[in-house]
């Protein structure tokens, strides 16, 4: 549950960033005349890393709670 959760966040924010991180280049382009070029693989790059990031803050909250005691766990809180 916290990989899957962790993961679909980290996805949702990566498509957020990656939407304003396109979107600012096309509008420098069409205010100021410049050019930026999108490489479609550093955007690809960033989802990938930012799903890494994901995959290994969702996982490690989650192989640490499954290891502790459930009577442990709950007497902590």
């Amino acid at each position: 549950m916290f990989l899957l959760e962790a993961l679909v966040i980290s996805l949702a924010g990566g498509a957020i960033g990656t939407l304003i991180g396109s979107g600012i280049p096309v509008l420098l382009t069409a205010v100021f005349g410049l050019s930026i070029p999108l490489s479609p693989i550093s955007i690809a790059f960033a989802l990938a890393v930012s799903a890494g990031v994901g995959i290994f803050f969702g996982y490690y909250p989650a192989r640490r709670a499954a290891r502790l005691d459930p009577v442990q766990a709950l007497r902590y809180e």
